[in-house]
């Protein structure tokens, strides 16, 4: 079922959601290449993260269909130097077997507009293995190449790239931050 036949809803996570993300990422992690982590988090691990998004006052949604947590999206702050403040990097997981029906799009364009809400002016997306798919969708939302780091990770017994995509938020660097 597509989300434009099921009742698909984007929201703000709960502590509820942790297990359901929890078992998405876990997917990722260990078959895929988006995270270079090589061993899942383990669900207290994933509920402090978790918390210490929320605790930053950073949006940390799920996508919710027909009752089901389907994928989820959360930025964190790009670099902890002060100077870096108004800068974030968007995290977004689907769960496997439900990519390129739209819920990755719908969980970024919602993270893009309350980040653009709260002042932040720039959005970066690390993309591990320079996933095609990822970046395409990144793309999609207004990022832009960056740049590529060759081999900055070792999975599944091969050296994997990493591509850098930036958008701009807002009015970018046009103006000063409030």
């Amino acid at each position: 079922m597509s989300p434009a036949t099921s009742t698909l809803c984007i929201r703000d996570s709960r502590e509820a959601d942790v297990a359901a993300m929890q078992a998405i990422y876990s997917h990722h992690v260990l078959h895929g290449t988006a995270s270079f982590e090589l061993t899942p988090p383990t669900l207290d691990e994933m509920r402090q993260r978790r918390a210490d998004v929320v605790a930053k006052a950073l949006p940390y949604l799920v996508a919710e269909q027909n009752g089901v947590v389907v994928g989820y999206a959360y930025v964190t702050l790009y670099r902890p130097r002060p100077a870096y403040r108004f800068t974030v990097e968007d995290s977004v997981y689907v769960q496997e077997g439900l990519s390129g029906q739209g819920i990755g799009s719908l969980l970024l364009a919602e993270i893009i507009k309350l980040c653009t809400a709260r002042g932040y002016r720039q959005m970066m997306a690390v993309v591990g293995d320079s996933s095609p798919p990822s970046v395409s969708l990144h793309e999609r939302h207004g990022f832009t190449l960056a740049g590529t780091f060759k081999a900055v990770g070792y999975k599944f017994g091969a050296w994997r790239d990493t591509a850098m995509l930036q958008r701009a938020l807002g009015e970018g660097d046009q103006t000063d931050p409030i």
